[in-house]
């Protein structure tokens, strides 16, 4: 069963607390769609998710912060919960709030529409950017905005600027696809030549940070060869691992390697992470002949 708003359709399957959240945000002045993502837009949430909503303001009419301030005050479980200023988050996490209602943690991230729609142009022309930005640690790609709208569940949408965007990431652009491989698919192996450096000093910090940059590129690129946005870091190995395009047993070396790194066993890690990344260069050769 569904709940109809105007401009609108709110799932039932999902949290009532979401619906109440809906409808008071709806009258908030600048507040042109709501949506929800993250893993519940996407339906690969666990348990323990919370929930990521969406809102989307056009950059010459601003979401109101102190009217949505005043919206959600009444739903809060604690006074404390926090909402932002425009812009408080940084340049591509530009603000939001942390929440709980009724025990349901819950995430407002702003988007700015403009900026956006940018985004998605650049990216139908294989363009992007890698952005540094606090809560990222492997760095924000600017096409994460691009993934949020193909893979979310519009909540509040009465312009159908979300519903038009939608129609702009689908299907995904070979020439992006291309990119990211080339991009990230070389990362892979140039931020392992740095952990063999770092490896003969034992620089066990910077080890592990090139080992992680190494295993998210090899992500951003299995994502990218299976046609699909990479929209956070945290799990997208994982996920990666499932795709029809993947590389075998890479969920147990993955643990394998921090088992290792853990252990200081340097050596047989970033043999580990050589094995992954050849695997890596044969597995984008194959797929890219089959192309």
């Amino acid at each position: 069963m569904a709940t109809q708003f105007a401009g609108c359709q709110i799932e039932r399957m999902e949290h009532p607390v979401i619906a109440r959240l809906v409808e008071a945000l709806r009258p908030v002045q600048g507040l042109t769609a709501l949506v929800l993502g993250g893993s519940r837009g996407r339906g690969t949430a666990g348990p323990a998710s919370d929930y990521d909503l969406g809102l989307y303001y056009e950059p010459d009419a601003p979401l109101d912060v102190t009217a949505l301030q005043a919206a959600i005050a009444p739903l809060v479980d604690e006074p404390s919960s926090t909402v932002t200023r425009i812009g408080e988050w940084g340049p591509w996490i530009n603000g939001g709030g942390w929440l709980t209602i009724s025990g349901v943690e819950v995430d407002l991230i702003y988007r700015d529409l403009g900026r956006v729609r940018e985004v998605i142009a650049e990216a139908q022309q294989g363009r992007f950017s890698m952005n540094y930005q606090p809560g990222h640690p492997h760095g924000f790609c600017s096409v994460i905005w691009m993934g949020e709208v193909a893979t979310c569940q519009p909540l509040f949408d009465p312009s159908g600027c979300i519903a038009k965007l939608k129609g702009e990431t689908s299907p995904y652009p070979e020439v992006l696809r291309d990119a990211l491989i080339t991009r990230f698919g070389w990362e892979v192996g140039f931020a392992i030549e740095n952990a063999d450096i770092a490896a003969r000093r034992a620089d066990q910090t910077h080890i592990a940070g090139c080992a992680y940059r190494a295993l998210c590129c090899l992500a951003q690129t299995l994502f990218a060869l299976n046609g699909r946005y990479l929209i956070n870091e945290k799990g997208a190995l994982a996920e990666s691992a499932t795709y029809p395009f993947t590389l075998e047993g890479l969920a147990t070396t993955q643990a394998a390697i921090w088992r290792d790194l853990g252990n200081q066993d340097h050596e047989r890690a970033l043999r580990r992470l050589h094995g992954l990344s050849d695997a890596l260069r044969a597995l984008v050769e194959r797929a890219q002949t089959k192309g």
